[in-house]
């Protein structure tokens, strides 16, 4: 049994680092509370560019335009943009979408790995120590910078690089890997097809066409689709960053608030055990001095 100096040590380290947790939360709470109103602010855009790029596509007469960013082809050359955090103590937010990627690559790129053609695009710290670890080919360096804060046009800077270089071929297919914010304690997992752009099948454009929109277009309708289609493209990115900052943020409150728990049991089950110490020596105590007044009694 360990004795009650080094209880009282231990009882005293685990109250600070409740103090420290319960301080994390705070933060994260503070946090996630901006995060959170940007990335609801920001969702109604986003739907409503879509929804503008299906009809523009239903009231075009040749369909799906033939851009830059949504020719499709035999996949070859691939780039998967993988969004963790530059800071851990979040529970599995890291772990979970480097899992996913990890599986993707096993799964449904294993050729273009096998082959060199493979390649990642990391935001955030976690997900570049991970695979620059096991020698995976990365773009660029860390993009830690992304978060610290969140604004538009540094994400613009990133996926416009990206962008260039897919429109010159150096890849068939861009996926995004992130986790979407749901609430403080849920993230979900998303991995989506970035480009080329997925537009609306021949079949779903018939359906839509059963009830057609009236639209005056200037100019062309193919000229503002093919202006819309990039911003689209940034917007998504944009709102996977800002997803992906809300769930950090509700992911670390949810693991510190846990941990706090957690060291409030511990602390409990360390007094008891001290009580229990401290009783034990006392008794001891008595049962010597018991045992030494019987001793003199007897011997007089």
């Amino acid at each position: 049994m360990a004795n009650l100096k080094e209880i009282r040590i231990r009882i005293k380290s685990v109250k600070s680092t409740q103090q420290i947790t319960k301080a994390m939360k705070m933060v994260s709470a503070a946090k996630l509370r901006k995060a959170q109103d940007n990335i609801i602010m920001l969702r109604p855009y986003a739907a409503k560019l879509n929804e503008l790029i299906h009809n523009l596509q239903d009231s075009t007469d040749t369909g799906t335009p033939d851009t830059a960013w949504t020719r499709t082809g035999e996949v070859n050359k691939v780039l998967l943009i993988l969004v963790t955090s530059n800071k851990g103590l979040c529970g599995a937010f890291n772990s979970s979408v480097i899992r996913l990627a990890s599986q993707l690559i096993a799964d449904k790129y294993a050729a273009q790995h096998k082959a060199g053609n493979l390649q990642l695009l990391c935001i955030g710290k976690y997900g570049f120590e991970y695979f620059n670890r096991r020698k995976f080919p990365i773009l660029g360096n860390q993009n830690t910078d992304l978060f610290s804060p969140v604004s538009f046009s540094k994400a613009d800077a990133v996926i416009t690089s990206v962008m260039k270089d897919f429109s010159l071929g150096e890849y068939d297919h861009v996926e995004l890997i992130y986790n979407e914010f749901k609430n403080v304690a849920t993230q979900n997992r998303i991995h989506q097809q970035l480009l080329p752009i997925q537009l609306q099948s021949v079949e779903s454009q018939k359906l839509s066409l059963s009830s057609p929109k009236e639209y005056i277009f200037e100019p062309g309708k193919t000229e503002i689709l093919s202006e819309l289609l990039p911003r689209s493209v940034k917007i998504q990115f944009y709102k996977s960053i800002l997803e992906s900052n809300a769930s950090e943020h509700g992911a670390r409150m949810t693991a510190m608030d846990k941990a706090t728990e957690n060291a409030n049991e511990l602390l409990g089950k360390l007094k008891l055990y001290y009580n229990s110490a401290r009783q034990a020596a006392i008794t001891k105590e008595l049962l010597e001095i018991v045992g030494g007044a019987n001793a003199l009694s007897a011997g007089n």
